[in-house]
């Protein structure tokens, strides 16, 4: 006996700044698939617009005038498409994706199925993995648990009644986004899911270091201010960060300067630890002890530039000041 076909209404949002190309891509996976596309750009000086209007989508070219966000352009996305009438679902991807055949059907069923379910998602994977230890990294963070979930990155289908109900997506938020976005659509009483299922291929195009380290210092920002919204969301994060970002790169340049062999060795030894510790846990996700122990390594780094992504939101939030979008490509 074959299972009903689909029945809710899919529109996609589609979100991006200056991805070329990687736009081009990422349009055409959605071709033929009867949806409606809408591309919301951010600012792009590469043509971006033209190649969107060109692929059939509807253009949204955010105005200058405010701060670049995801989260802004995510609801921009959703306002030009009330014009035709709002869909049951509202599908968002970032310009950098393509999507993997078979995903929008398999989604929309699966809502279609389950009412009290307000977002389902599904496994990135990259599509130049092994072109930086950078993409391999992300590759490893995209590949979560299917099953029940707390929170999400940007790439999921949205009940629009869920969308409405929580006000969409937060526009004062520069990173995190997503996240904060999931946590008031739990509140609301719904829950969220990770489909067993390919959804999308990424191009995380982190080829240098520096791009890596931006990368974390927009998650600390994100830490900092998803956390002072949802204090009971990034505690452990942002505890970590605390530590080993800087209360113990402190002691130790203390400990250096003063010559106190023992407190040395003895937080070397912690960084040695939290490598350690970081490292096999890698191991049990099923990364090989190698590359486990070159990602642990990074992840250890990482605590830095989390730390002044923080001290950025703090220090933006004490002076009233509003941020702007960090970028690392």
């Amino acid at each position: 006996m074959t299972s009903p076909p689909p029945s809710g209404s899919v529109a996609v949002v589609v979100i991006g700044r200056n991805e070329g190309a990687r736009l081009d891509a990422c349009l055409a996976s959605l071709r033929g698939q009867g949806l409606r596309i809408v591309y919301v750009d951010s600012g792009s000086h590469d043509g971006s617009p033209d190649r969107a209007r060109a692929a059939g989508a509807l253009v949204v070219e955010l105005d200058r005038s405010a701060p670049f966000t995801a989260a802004r352009g995510r609801n921009a996305g959703v306002a030009a498409l009330s014009s035709e009438g709002l869909p049951d679902y509202i599908q968002f991807f970032d310009g950098d994706c393509t999507v993997v055949p078979g995903w929008i059907d398999a989604a929309r069923a699966t809502l279609d199925a389950d009412a009290d379910l307000g977002l389902v998602t599904g496994w990135r994977s990259e599509i130049h993995r092994d072109a930086s230890v950078y993409n391999q990294m992300c590759e490893v963070e995209w590949h979560r648990p299917a099953g029940p979930i707390r929170s999400c990155g940007g790439d999921m289908m949205v009940r629009r009644t869920g969308f409405e109900a929580v006000g969409g997506f937060n526009t004062r938020i520069i990173a995190s986004e997503d996240e904060e976005f999931c946590l008031r659509l739990r509140a609301a009483g719904y829950r969220l899911v990770r489909l067993p299922l390919s959804m999308t291929r990424h191009d995380a195009a982190i080829l240098h270091f520096r791009q890596w380290w931006q990368r974390n210092v927009r998650s600390g920002h994100g830490f900092a201010e998803v956390g002072g919204m949802h204090p009971e969301h990034f505690v452990k994060e942002r505890h970590r960060v605390w530590l080993y970002g800087m209360a113990l790169p402190l002691l130790l340049l203390g400990a250096m300067v003063l010559a106190v062999e023992i407190e040395i060795a003895l937080i070397l030894a912690l960084f040695g630890f939290s490598w350690l510790r970081t490292a096999r846990g890698l191991r049990r996700e099923g990364v090989p002890a190698a590359a486990a122990r070159h990602y642990a390594a990074y992840y250890t780094l990482a605590k830095l530039p989390q730390l002044q992504g923080m001290l950025f939101y703090y220090w933006r939030r004490a002076r009233g000041q509003t941020a702007e979008l960090i970028e690392y490509k």
